[in-house]
């Protein structure tokens, strides 16, 4: 008999991978709209003939925050916040590197690890998952950041 992913068996999956969630291809209108919403301008990320000329990766490369925000989407694709849950809110993050670039045009995906499960009473727990989003055809990840998240049971 095969364990179901839920609410209550969130313990029993520590140091397990939860899946690997599907390719998405960053766009260069992707990085505008973030820029746009952030503020962050710099030219590496937007002025397209700039980062061909003098970037160090031969074109613009996606904001690092942008790539860390894409996570949250990437573990719901993936299943990791199991479906029995009254809410999942993000509590925090605990580490977050930054490895190597996004380039504009390439694809990324996340592979995420439950890594620990706190139980804070009241029908709440903590869980920590490891993301380690993948660049197509990169050696290098393009994060590994350990997210926490704060599940609320259902009464």
């Amino acid at each position: 008999m095969s364990l179901t992913y839920s609410f209550h068996t969130l313990e029993q999956f520590i140091g397990k991978e939860l899946g690997v969630s599907e390719w998405i291809a960053i766009t260069q209108d992707m990085v505008n709209q973030f820029a746009e919403t952030t503020g962050d301008k710099q030219w590496i990320h937007v002025d397209v003939e700039r980062a061909r000329r003098e970037s160090p990766y031969g074109g613009p490369i996606a904001h690092a925050f942008m790539s860390l925000s894409m996570v949250a989407g990437m573990m719901m694709q993936i299943g990791a916040i199991p479906s029995d849950v009254a809410a999942a809110l993000n509590y925090g993050i605990d580490r977050a590197r930054f490895p190597a670039p996004v380039p504009v045009g390439a694809r990324i995906r996340n592979r995420a690890v439950l890594t620990d499960v706190t139980d804070q009473g009241g029908g709440r727990k903590i869980v920590k998952i490891t993301n380690t989003v993948e660049v197509e055809g990169q050696a290098k990840p393009a994060i590994v950041a350990e997210t926490l998240a704060m599940l609320i049971g259902r009464s």
